[in-house]
């Protein structure tokens, strides 16, 4: 077996455990004869002496080794390891090296490919959403300039139900642009004190007449204020009408919807002294299953309901941004047939 014990393979040793990713050598006897401190912790330091076949039995990578081994060529492949709770993907590249010997170093592109993953299903998301109205629109507009072209009544259904489709998209577009301009400012904490009690008390008064017309009463309690944190006023605005709306939308069997805010010294989430903002309905509640993906994009508990009420399901991930740049927290609690309770933590300090 070729270990290496030469001052050349001990240089060579100490330049690969110089590699911060995983990296290893295989010998010409096809031997794993060295490898770095993270790639012992990757595979195990049982790898030491061992096959590469044996060590490593993905064929894509296999073939690599085996073609830079007798070809002296370099070659890249993808290597996959399952984790407890996620595969972890790394682009090896394998390169041949003195000795007839073969230097594979293990990039760790999962990060990467879960944002390209994401993207992607953003980009099908947003064009499943625009679709349908889309057709909707094209297909009325095409009614209209044909058989339906004098017929009044026809007229004015379908132009009713083209303003809607127009307005929905109308809507998508707005939260897509509301969520990218949230994203991009995540990073500057806002510094400026608002007075949380008054900043609520402007959203469910904005908010009453629509309540009113879905027989819903809005009760604001709790702490009479003033209780300042340094906030964006616009956004926390945009995050408590957006929870109050969805309160009256998924809530309005209960009849009212409770806005209690409150001080909070308990530190129960490592955040010191906080305010707290509960947005409370007594409506049909939520199935726990989806409680954790709730402010997922485009996560709908029930997608034609949503769709009906006018909801694009951007609304809870654009809220979420919105407490991540405070720095604050946000909770969801709900149990069938019990109401639901959002919860907006901000820290004072």
């Amino acid at each position: 077996m070729d270990i290496l014990v030469s001052a050349e393979g001990r240089l060579l040793g100490s330049l690969i455990d110089g590699i911060p990713a995983p990296a290893l050598i295989i010998a010409r006897d096809e031997r794993i004869s060295f490898a770095n401190a993270t790639a012992l912790t990757l595979f195990g330091g049982g790898i030491i002496g061992r096959h590469y076949i044996i060590a490593m039995r993905q064929p894509g990578l296999l073939d690599a080794i085996e073609g830079t081994l007798r070809h002296k060529q370099k070659a890249s492949t993808r290597y996959i390891i399952a984790g407890p709770s996620r595969e972890n993907a790394f682009q090896v590249t394998v390169s041949p090296v003195e000795g007839d010997r073969a230097l594979c170093v293990f990039e760790d592109v999962t990060e990467q490919e879960q944002v390209s993953a994401i993207r992607r299903d953003f980009v099908a998301n947003v064009s499943h959403e625009l679709r349908t109205p889309l057709t909707s629109l094209l297909g009325f507009i095409e009614t209209l300039q044909g058989a339906a072209k004098d017929d009044a009544a026809a007229r004015d259904r379908f132009l009713g139900i083209m303003s809607r489709e127009a307005e929905r998209m109308n809507r998508l577009v707005r939260d897509l642009l509301s969520l990218s301009r949230v994203e991009s400012e995540e990073r500057m904490r806002p510094t400026t004190p608002v007075d949380m009690v008054a900043l609520v008390a402007v959203a469910v008064t904005a908010l009453r007449p629509v309540a009113a017309s879905k027989g819903v009463r809005l009760v604001q309690g709790g702490h009479p204020g003033p209780l300042p944190v340094p906030a964006d006023a616009d956004q926390m605005t945009q995050v408590f009408q957006n929870l109050i709306e969805n309160a009256m939308k998924y809530g309005a069997s209960g009849g009212v919807v409770d806005i209690v805010v409150e001080r909070d010294d308990s530190d129960a989430l490592r955040l010191g002294p906080a305010v707290v903002i509960r947005v409370i309905d007594k409506g049909d509640g939520i199935d726990p299953i989806h409680i954790p993906r709730l402010t997922e994009r485009f996560y709908r508990v029930d997608d034609h309901r949503s769709r009906e009420m006018g909801g694009t399901g951007l609304g809870l991930a654009i809220v979420k941004h919105i407490i991540n740049r405070h720095r604050g927290r946000f909770r969801i609690e709900s149990a069938k047939g019990q109401g639901s309770t959002f919860s907006v933590f901000l820290p004072i300090a």
